[in-house]
């Protein structure tokens, strides 16, 4: 029995499919290596931008920020064509998510290499209950809806400012991607878009901080 024209075209996008997953199959990751790894502990701000430093439950960390594009300015990479960026961020104090509401929300994170942004997310500080849950978007980005603290590393630590005597206001995040790159030199940005227009005090309210960053340099062929 010979095939219609639908059965056809499914057939052909199988094999298409097929073939551009063999072709994947054949990438071989030829070389890795860590090109820049930070977690401050050397109190190194070395290629920073609005880089600045304190000490949070013990670690010293860069931070903290409310809306403020911070960046790190590497240079002499090794010949690469992809670049592994990974980020530990903290969460802190009262973010809210996904809500479009424009007082409270949505509250944006979002990074970037060079002039494009590579990942945009919301996080969520919110308790969650049945009748009141305050949705964020990682580990998607926007507009996603996850539970609050979703693929947090560690969430039992207190808040820094506005919920300071607080246990779970700041959460810990590791994020990482794989972008394609080139270029001997690299601009990694990282800032949030935060609304907070209801608060007197919106730094005390809403903040995150950088506690960690290594860049890796890959070659896939």
């Amino acid at each position: 029995m010979g095939l219609n024209s639908w059965q056809r075209g499914r057939t052909a996008l199988v094999l298409i499919i097929s073939f551009f997953a063999l072709l994947s199959c054949t990438d071989t990751l030829e070389s890795e290596r860590v090109v820049y790894s930070n977690d401050f502990s050397t109190l190194d701000l070395a290629g920073f931008e609005n880089g600045k430093l304190f000490v949070f439950q013990n670690d010293t960390v860069a931070g903290f920020y409310h809306n403020e594009e911070i960046a790190v300015n590497l240079d002499d990479l090794p010949s690469h064509n992809l670049l592994k960026i990974t980020l530990d961020i903290l969460i802190h104090d009262s973010w809210d998510g996904n809500p479009n509401d424009g007082i409270g929300g949505p509250d944006y994170w979002f990074f970037g290499i060079d002039n494009e942004e590579v990942f945009r997310t919301t996080f969520s500080n919110s308790p969650c209950e049945s009748t009141y849950c305050l949705y964020q978007s990682y580990p998607d980005t926007y507009f996603r809806q996850n539970r609050p603290k979703t693929d947090a590393v560690k969430t039992n630590m207190p808040g820094l400012c506005l919920f300071g005597a607080f246990q779970n206001y700041t959460t810990r995040y590791s994020i990482s991607k794989i972008v394609e790159h080139q270029n001997s030199n690299v601009r990694i940005y990282m800032n949030s878009d935060l609304s907070a227009t209801n608060s007197p005090d919106p730094v005390c309210d809403e903040s995150w901080s950088l506690a960690g960053i290594t860049v890796e340099a890959l070659i896939l062929k």
